[in-house]
């Protein structure tokens, strides 16, 4: 037998120290992929990641190593780019440290993997696009939500041409964000603050970008209120704040093909649907509502008639009319396919198209989000 040709990939992995850094990106992607013996290239080829953590914080960096199994962990970025050893950079900082970094990155040769939002402004977004394309470094951005089994099954059904001509998409993002004064605040501080980057429509915007033109269609037009519900928040050391970002979001997307979508985000609404988020797809020929994980169907053929009287009970119970969509393959972490995908893209050259010139078209689609909300009117999206 053939022996296994491994590849080393070695990463710098800035700031991992985060929640989403250390339990998607750290132990659910790369130290599963460690675990599970690398990414299997055909028979007789792996590729195993190595990995070095930076950050600012050198007890919480040590703290990861121990528990990752990381051969490396520094507080010198600059350091662990001079390391040829490191092929890839990764950056899940706050976004109003993303872009020096990545520059950084880009100028020392390395490949470069990040999450979303890539910038703070669709003009510096463009810049690391065009600077990576410039230096010739492989470059992709986190685009996770296209791997979530209730969306893949969305997919399906979409290239199934179950939903005939798609009409519309309903979507709702969200849940209770506590304040922090009785009850811990379940997200960083920093997101309420728009000095530090935080803001829902910076945040969530970026994601439906990448979801509607995946899935459904081209975003052409916005137009989005944005709103500041809770003016007052009490931070991870019990100390009262102000509030000064958007924690809700509400807008409607023009589509290609005549499609309309609404996204409603929202960090100060509380649950009542079948999951964190929501989509329902509705067609000529059939419904579908996706949760994360989950996905229900409704065909014409099987679509109640209802009559509107508001006198009476409804005698239909208009969940039974859903059908679930079985899960007929194994789905694995969203986070890790991504990442998996990219490193086959960084070895063997495979095809990767969720680049950072994606990215930058959802910086794009948040900006004219707030662009609309400023301006109360419709704003167009153009090609970048």
């Amino acid at each position: 037998m053939a022996a296994i040709k491994t590849h080393t990939v070695g990463i710098i992995m800035n700031g991992v120290t985060g929640r989403m850094g250390t339990h998607q990106h750290l132990m659910r992607s790369l130290v599963a992929i460690i675990r599970q013996g690398g990414v299997k290239v055909g028979t007789d080829e792996v590729i195993v990641p190595e990995l070095t953590l930076v950050g600012r914080n050198a007890a919480k960096l040590e703290k990861l190593a121990e528990m990752s199994g990381a051969t490396q962990c520094t507080t010198d970025l600059a350091k662990a780019l001079t390391d040829s050893g490191n092929t890839v950079y990764f950056d899940a900082q706050t976004t109003d440290r993303r872009v020096g970094a990545v520059k950084q990155a880009i100028a020392a040769g390395k490949h470069i993997y990040c999450e979303k939002p890539t910038a703070l402004s669709t003009a510096d977004a463009l810049e690391l696009h065009h600077l990576a394309e410039k230096a010739g470094v492989k470059h992709g951005v986190v685009q996770d939500k296209l791997w979530l089994p209730g969306l893949l099954k969305l997919k399906m059904l979409r290239d199934m041409g179950f939903f005939g001509q798609i009409l519309s998409v309903r979507g709702e993002f969200g849940y209770w964000v506590f304040e922090g004064d009785t009850i811990p605040c379940q997200r960083p501080s920093w997101n309420y603050r728009k000095e530090d980057g935080g803001g829902i429509i910076f945040d969530m915007l970026c994601h439906w970008r990448y979801v509607l033109d995946n899935l459904f269609g081209a975003v052409k037009a916005v137009s989005c209120l944005g709103a500041r519900h809770i003016p007052k928040r009490w931070d991870e050391n019990g100390k009262p704040y102000e509030c000064t970002a958007d924690d809700a979001a509400y807008a409607t997307f023009q589509l290609e093909g005549g499609i309309v979508a609404h996204m409603n985000s929202s960090w100060c609404v509380r649950v009542r649907r079948d999951d964190l988020l929501t989509l329902q797809v509705d067609g000529t020929k059939g419904s579908a509502v996706a949760g994360l994980r989950q996905c229900w169907i409704q065909p014409a053929a099987a679509t109640p008639r209802p009559v509107w009287n508001p006198d009476v009970d409804s005698p239909i119970n208009h969940f039974d009319a859903w059908t679930p969509v079985p899960s007929n393959v194994e789905y694995d972490n969203a986070f890790k396919v991504e990442w998996e995908l990219f490193l086959r893209h960084v070895v063997k050259d495979e095809p990767f198209r969720w680049t950072l010139k994606e990215g930058a078209k959802g910086v794009q689609l948040a900006e004219k989000g707030l662009e609309s909300w400023q301006k109360r009117a419709w704003v167009d999206i153009p090609e970048l």
